[in-house]
């Protein structure tokens, strides 16, 4: 929601805008009838949108993958190229517990001028040479990062459309909200840092204009493929006492265990327990850091699904606002 972190545009819009009017960002409302390709691609007129992919190799490692676009507030009709009317910010994390902490980098930047570009009609996002990419039946993600590699493929699984019908409630107020859908059990090909890799993966496409209340602190999310063949997603958003804000009906999540970042002091339940399963971490020490971009801190990471002693399952789990509350 991505799993879903947007602050702290200034910095990059650079443009000061006298006397700009606000824009009026279109609320999210239900009924909406979904139209594919189309609805893989970008919708401007929002404020907030991102592609989200989360993945298991079948070596053992997990990966993260996630392009957001931002509208920024104020309106302006200036017809130059710097005139940033979309930002935007990418992600890309790889967990090996063998190095024992995330591998990640991070890139940022206005649409246009060359630097970077999404597209209307299908899924095709770029920020200089990172690329998430809807070539026919196959998702296409090229991220030559800092400290990895990665060149992979994920076969487009059929659209699950979350919460009613693909209108995602957020809180208690009707503006509350976001159109949302998943690709859950994705085939995974491809490479990492040259050598030929499968696996699994899942993909969210979601935007929204007005997504957490000012009630909420953050939010607690995951995307789990069973063994079985079914899919879960949950997510709950958390007030700012650590209790749930608001969870969809049925929805439980719970910490079991925490871990202490070494780095910032914060504290992460990296153990949950989600209605049924208890989720484990691939290694407690998944912290995200993209104040360089995005402003805010994070955990992040690959999680196996047990019930009782058995390995049931395996996706991602995503802990937000445990650092600062999440602004959007």
């Amino acid at each position: 929601m991505r799993r879903r972190d947007f602050l702290k545009l200034v910095p990059l819009l650079g443009a000061s805008f006298a006397r700009a009017e606000k824009v009026d960002y279109p609320i999210v409302t239900p009924g909406r009838v979904f139209a594919f390709p189309r609805d893989h691609g970008a919708h401007l007129e929002y404020r907030v949108e991102w592609w989200y992919v989360t993945g298991w190799l079948d070596t053992g490692l997990g990966f993260q993958i996630t392009f957001f676009r931002a509208r920024p507030e104020e309106a302006s009709e200036n017809p130059s190229s710097f005139n940033p009317r979309q930002v935007l910010f990418a992600h890309a994390a790889l967990s090996d517990p063998a190095r024992g902490r995330l591998q990640h980098d991070q890139r940022a930047a206005r649409a246009g001028l060359s630097l970077a570009h999404v597209e209307l009609e299908r899924t095709g996002v770029w920020i200089d040479d990172w690329r998430l990419e809807l070539e026919g039946n196959w998702y296409r993600a090229r991220i030559p990062a800092r400290d990895f590699d990665l060149d992979l493929s994920f076969s487009a699984t059929p659209v699950v459309l979350q919460g009613e019908r693909g209108f995602s409630r957020k809180g208690h107020r009707p503006e509350e909200a976001s159109y949302y859908y998943s690709r859950p059990h994705m085939n995974v090909v491809g490479r990492l840092n040259g050598r030929d890799m499968t696996g699994t993966a899942w993909l969210d496409h979601e935007w929204s204009s007005a997504y957490l209340a000012p009630e909420a602190t953050g939010w607690d999310w995951a995307g789990i493929n069973l063994a079985d063949g079914r899919a879960l997603m949950a997510f709950r958003m958390r007030d700012k006492a650590g209790g749930t804000h608001y969870a969809p009906p049925g929805v439980s999540l719970r910490r079991l265990r925490t871990w202490k970042s070494p780095r910032t002091g914060v504290e992460y339940p990296v153990s949950m327990q989600l209605n049924d399963l208890r989720l484990e971490p691939l290694m407690d020490d998944q912290e995200l850091d993209s104040r360089a971009s995005t402003g805010t801190i994070y955990w992040e990471g690959a999680v196996r699904a047990f019930e009782g002693a058995s390995e049931v399952g395996r996706g991602y789990l995503e802990l937000t606002g445990y650092w600062k509350p999440m602004k959007l």
